[in-house]
């Protein structure tokens, strides 16, 4: 976990003990104390996401070529090769895309990444994944200093072109955490990380 990440937990942390000390003036019935609490609680989280807001707003976007990773805490995913599934039978003028995705574990401990992957093309259509023709998913656990391949699968129309492969937290409690850690890829506001395919 980097800086922001530890913040973003102090917040929640504070967050919670916060709403147990307004709990328990209520219950005491202290009136004045519940204002202040309220009035804390709602400022740190107006300032806390104002600060989110502006980073994320001046991010800019991060584009990755293939060949080159793209690391979420200790795992790297590099997407090696795009290529056309032979002999699938066109239905409703889709065609199937698979890429070959080695993921690598820098760490020392196992690691895994609730990760879910999805095309966008130049005319800004999501492309979802196949999950029956897929191979290894994108969320397996790794060794640490081991790499695995996830074979990732898409149905998209044939005239979809322009293709960036996105990866985001499949939980929402896995998004949540990034949603609110400032200059994270997944945070509120920010301009998605794209991994840009030969496509």
């Amino acid at each position: 976990m980097n800086g922001f990440e530890y913040l973003a937990l102090a917040l929640e942390l504070w967050t919670v003990v916060g709403l147990l000390g307004l709990t328990v003036s209520l219950v005491r019935r202290e009136h004045q104390k519940i204002w202040q609490g309220v009035g804390s609680l709602v400022g740190v989280w107006v300032v806390y996401l104002s600060v989110l807001a502006v980073v994320s707003h001046r991010q800019p976007e991060q584009r990755i070529a293939m060949g080159q990773p793209a690391c979420i805490h200790t795992l790297c995913f590099t997407v090696e090769r795009v290529e056309e599934v032979p002999g699938f039978p066109a239905r409703n003028h889709e065609r199937l895309l698979r890429l070959t995705v080695p993921v690598t574990n820098r760490g020392k401990s196992e690691a895994q990444e609730n990760l879910r992957g999805y095309l966008l093309d130049a005319q800004s259509r999501i492309w979802a994944l196949s999950d029956a023709v897929s191979g290894n998913p994108l969320s397996g656990r790794v060794l640490a200093g081991m790499t695995t391949v996830s074979v990732p699968v898409f149905r998209l129309a044939p005239d979809a072109t322009g293709l960036e492969l996105i990866l985001r937290h499949e939980r929402w409690t896995r998004w949540l955490r990034h949603a609110l850690v400032i200059g994270d890829p997944e945070s509120l506001g920010h301009r998605p990380r794209v991994m840009v395919l030969d496509r």
